[in-house]
């Protein structure tokens, strides 16, 4: 399998957010790229997950979910970018049904693409277990273009 469900190093800074019952994945694929340069590939999204990201934000609207996250300078995609270095990209944000953040690391050889979610209320549980299907595909697809470029 070219990418791998696997634990997430425990040398992320991701790890401290972490509490019971926060939602937490990770994905591994071998690849030499930075993790800036990672993070530009898996945020150029293809076109069909563009659509379903369209059709959330459309869905969600009515709801006041942000479908931009806070006006930064810095953002890879339309994630705000947290921090940065030779090692790890932590990008996200806070919203009033949920709080999420992606991580991006280079190790040894390998890229990582992990994601935390902490539900901030029974919207946000919904609103996680209906994405969930999709997330894993459009997770699982990036570190598949990963691959291809690093």
């Amino acid at each position: 399998m070219i990418v791998k469900a696997v634990t997430l190093p425990t040398h992320s800074a991701l790890l401290e957010r972490v509490q019971p019952h926060d939602f937490i994945d990770c994905y591994r694929v071998a690849s030499n790229l930075a993790p800036r340069q990672a993070a530009d590939i898996i945020t150029d999204f293809p076109a069909w997950a563009r659509f379903l990201i369209a059709l959330r934000n459309g869905l969600t609207k009515p709801f006041g979910l942000s479908s931009e996250g806070p006006m930064v300078e810095d953002k890879v995609g339309f994630f705000p970018v947290e921090s940065d270095n030779e090692n790890e990209l932590i990008a996200g944000f806070d919203d009033k049904h949920l709080d999420f953040r992606v991580t991006v690391m280079s190790h040894q050889g390998c890229v990582y693409l992990a994601t935390w979610v902490h539900t901030n209320n029974l919207a946000g549980k919904l609103y996680l277990n209906a994405i969930l299907p999709f997330h894993k595909l459009i997770a699982r697809d990036a570190l598949a273009r990963v691959r291809l470029v690093g």
